[in-house]
């Protein structure tokens, strides 16, 4: 059984999903009363995600490779913050919001299909 088959997110639906995403990660920690370390790495996480979601309007400017090891590491960062800040502060809301961005970016990243029909 190959890896490829687990890849059925399209590469559009995959950015479309960020575009529409990022907004909701910078403003949920204001919206839920998160600790201010939530909001600040909420806003980062969400920024940085929505710039990379731009970046796949023109391709040319971050490769798709360079695109999907960009995401991993933002997956990765939410949950180290989540962790980091949740052992910090206590706030148990902010941990479970940023592991669980951190969880769905990783699975976004892994079931997406980064390549692009030929003509496209």
């Amino acid at each position: 059984m190959s890896v490829s088959l687990f890849r059925y997110v399209p590469l559009s639906v995959h950015g479309m999903l960020e575009v529409l995403f990022a907004p909701v990660i910078m403003a949920a920690p204001l919206v839920l009363g998160m600790s201010p370390a939530a909001t600040v790495v909420g806003f980062l996480i969400g920024a940085i995600l929505l710039g990379l979601s731009l970046s796949l309007i023109d391709r040319s400017v971050v490769p798709l490779t360079a695109h999907a090891e960009f995401d991993y590491v933002l997956a990765l960062f939410a949950v180290v913050a989540g962790v980091a800040i949740g052992i910090a502060t206590g706030d148990v809301a902010a941990t479970i919001f940023l592991v669980g961005v951190g969880v769905a970016q990783t699975a976004l990243t892994a079931s997406t299909r980064f390549s692009v029909p030929r003509g496209a």
